[in-house]
């Protein structure tokens, strides 16, 4: 059995108590060292709140996991990886393309991991999606990803702000997992981009892509929130619910199960530190991009948490 890994989490917020903390807690493979946040703790973990302090005090943390928003995360990242440790990144990998080349390129030259993550790719029924479609020819794909911003993301105003993304902050797992299922490569054609008139990033998106695929992401919706992806194909069809964690097809395979996204998030760092390989896809976030250069924007009323 190999040696348990030592981790510092940097960002003690929703995503980071909710998923990361349990997932690492419960992992055989990790040890939590440090967290480093302005405000959040970890119960028996020791805290920092200045992460130049903590990679001085602490040589023997290897690996950094950053729980931050985009924004802010290329800076710490960058101190990271010139301070040799290995790192990972939470979904998004950056604020823009050209930072994580940039992390990419650091990464390599100095021989460290650099694993810029996809947590719903990881869901229960996203890799036999994959296996199921892999010898059928797509017809036609759509995607209805409507979540309650309040609900995910209270008070969060740094979502609506520049680099945050808005809508696509979930809608990017969507297009995670598109892009991790579908046998061949899409790319967007068009999209309509839905803003409050108060704030700077979109609340709702519809995008149409190559190979009669679309999208329809809605931050807005309440009550029972709608995490689906269907797909017909020459040979039957299959749907993707849950966020990937159920999956249904029209030939009788039925799939459910647990979540364990960020155990396996987890699990696969630790393949890639013992092993010296990195893994920096960022197929989704190229096709967040190209929805902001080929969006048309729409203005709907002001947003308030």
């Amino acid at each position: 059995m190999s040696e348990s890994l030592p981790v510092a989490l940097v960002g003690i917020g929703k995503i980071a108590v909710d998923q990361h903390v349990p997932a690492l807690a419960t992992s055989s493979d990790w040890r939590l060292e440090a967290t480093v946040s302005r405000q959040g703790q970890v119960d028996g973990v020791p805290s920092y709140r200045d992460f130049s302090q903590m990679l001085t005090e602490r040589p023997d943390i290897s690996v950094i996991s950053l729980c931050l928003p985009p924004v802010p995360r290329f800076t710490y990242a960058e101190a990271a990886l010139k301070a040799g440790r290995h790192v990972m990144l939470e979904k998004p990998p950056g604020a823009t393309l050209a930072e994580v080349h940039a992390l990419e390129a650091l990464a390599a030259e100095r021989g460290l991991t650099l694993f810029a993550t996809w947590h719903s790719r990881m869901a229960n029924a996203v890799e036999p999606a994959r296996q199921w479609l892999s010898t059928r020819k797509v017809t036609r794909a759509h995607i209805t990803w409507r979540e309650d911003v309040r609900k995910w993301h209270p008070g969060q105003d740094w979502v609506f702000e520049p680099g945050g993304m808005g809508v696509f902050d979930p809608g990017i797992n969507a297009l995670s997992i598109l892009t991790a299922i579908l046998p061949m490569p899409v790319h967007l054609v068009s999209a309509e981009l839905t803003f409050p008139e108060n704030r700077q990033t979109p609340i709702a998106a519809g995008l149409t892509f190559s190979g009669n695929v679309s999208a329809d992401f809605d931050w807005r919706q309440e009550g029972p929130q709608t995490w689906d992806i269907e797909v017909e194909t020459d040979a039957g069809s299959l749907v993707l619910r849950k966020g990937g964690a159920e999956m249904e097809t029209s030939d009788g395979e039925r799939i459910e199960g647990p979540d364990r996204e960020y155990p396996r998030l987890y699990a696969h760092m630790a393949d890639l530190v013992r092993g010296g390989r990195r893994d920096v896809d960022l197929t989704p976030m190229i096709h967040v991009s190209d929805a902001m250069t080929l969006g048309r924007r729409l203005v709907t009323e002001p947003f308030h948490f």
